[in-house]
């Protein structure tokens, strides 16, 4: 193992190790940005959907804070 590990970062296969290495923490960060803003995204509209229930909110409200929240992303 350590021996195809040595051969691969002193070959010209390096640079396409690293870069790939590179392309696919990118791509795994991504997504996991992409996730959290979506959950952010639902547990908000959640909240308010419950102050619209209680009546500390009207629907009106609700739905002018969801659109600037929409504008900001």
């Amino acid at each position: 193992m350590a021996e195809t590990i040595e051969r691969l970062l002193t070959s010209d296969a390096a640079f396409w190790v690293f870069g790939g290495t590179i392309a696919i923490v990118a791509i795994v960060f991504g997504t996991v940005t992409s996730m959290v803003k979506a959950m952010a995204r639902e547990r908000t509209r959640r909240e308010i959907a419950a102050y619209i229930a209680e009546g500390s909110m009207t629907p009106e409200q609700g739905e002018r804070i969801l659109r600037a929240r929409a504008e900001e992303d």
